[in-house]
């Protein structure tokens, strides 16, 4: 290894005891009890350019909350209703719900968060196991996602896991050169719209500890012609480690820029245990509210991609991936300084 990837790679050291995969079962078990409530978010103030879900299930429990009276509880979930976080297009018709949100940012003056998230052979068979049948479908799920943002400015993370997957041989190698050309071509339709950005993933610090071995592939997935690559998505990485190694990966890439998903982050990953430590983790707080304002030029934004409050998976009490869990959301926001 290189001197300067030496030093990352001692740099992030910490950061990468945590895995980033779901490779070793652990027994389930209840998720800690939340701490005492913090003071509640009064106010709220999101200063970001996107788009806030009215619709989104932390705006509905907050409604729900109010309803049965629970106003203390419902003041401190706000942390999150009020922000704004990604849409992840439905796996059978993307269209409706993109549609939805496309004309309620419209009518805000508001961008669009989006990810495209149904590759065939999806999350290797683990907890978010799916995905399209094959690449014809794919393809047509693609361009239903991307014909219905239309000409409304978005800004869409493009398949977490899916590159990242590759080269951690996750995925079987028979599907690498399949893979490779779909990502390729979403980039080429996604970005005929005219105001939409692609972000391809790029997994996180602890998942690929060399971040030099990520670059071909990305490459090969069409990262040149899209806007950049996002980071940390779904998972728990200090952004100070997020930005180090984007940077080394910009720097590889032609100047890349990235964007970094804070949703889970502000507490950092959980220490100790190394197996499932990315499903549903007791004891994490939001991280960074969602900005442009980074302090970074490499950094276009800090996003909350994963929406805070969905499961990880099946993992610590936890019900499916993807669905929602409002204890666990309450205690992240009760964790949350922002």
């Amino acid at each position: 290894m290189p001197g300067p990837l030496r030093a990352l790679a001692a740099a992030l050291a910490l950061a990468a005891a945590v895995t980033a995969t779901a490779c070793t079962p652990v027994p389930t078990a209840q998720p800690e009890s939340a701490p005492p409530n913090h003071p509640a978010a009064v106010g709220l103030v999101d200063e970001s350019p996107f788009w806030v879900d009215p619709q989104s299930d932390a705006s509905r429990q907050v409604a729900a909350w109010e309803a049965q009276g629970r106003n203390s509880d419902a003041q401190v979930l706000r942390r999150i209703s009020d922000r704004p976080m990604a849409l992840w297009g439905p796996g059978d018709d993307p269209g409706p719900e993109i549609r939805r949100a496309r004309e309620s940012a419209r009518a805000a003056g508001r961008t669009l968060v989006l990810t495209a998230y149904n590759i065939p052979y999806r999350d290797c068979g683990q907890h978010s196991a799916g995905g399209a049948g094959d690449a014809t479908a794919y393809r047509s799920w693609i361009g239903a996602f991307a014909d219905n943002i239309a000409d409304a400015k978005a800004l869409v993370v493009l398949e977490p896991d899916a590159v990242p997957h590759i080269v951690d041989g996750c995925t079987q190698a028979g599907h690498h050169e399949e893979r490779l050309r779909l990502l390729s071509e979403a980039i080429d339709r996604l970005k005929r719209n005219k105001n939409t950005k692609v972000y391809l993933d790029a997994g996180n610090p602890a998942w690929i500890p060399d971040p030099m071995k990520l670059v071909e592939p990305l490459y090969k997935a069409g990262l040149e012609r899209a806007d950049g690559f996002s980071l940390n998505v779904s998972n728990f990485q200090p952004s100070a480690a997020g930005r180090e190694y984007g940077a080394v990966i910009s720097k590889a890439t032609k100047g890349k820029h990235f964007v970094i998903d804070t949703s889970r982050n502000g507490d950092g990953p959980l220490r100790g245990d190394r197996s499932q430590a990315w499903c549903n983790p007791p004891g994490r707080a939001l991280g960074t509210p969602p900005t442009v304002e980074t302090g970074d030029p490499l950094v276009d934004a800090y996003l909350w991609i994963k929406r805070p409050g969905e499961s990880d998976g099946t993992c610590r009490g936890g019900p499916p991936a993807g669905k929602w869990w409002p204890d666990y959301a309450l205690g992240l926001a009760r964790r949350s300084t922002d």
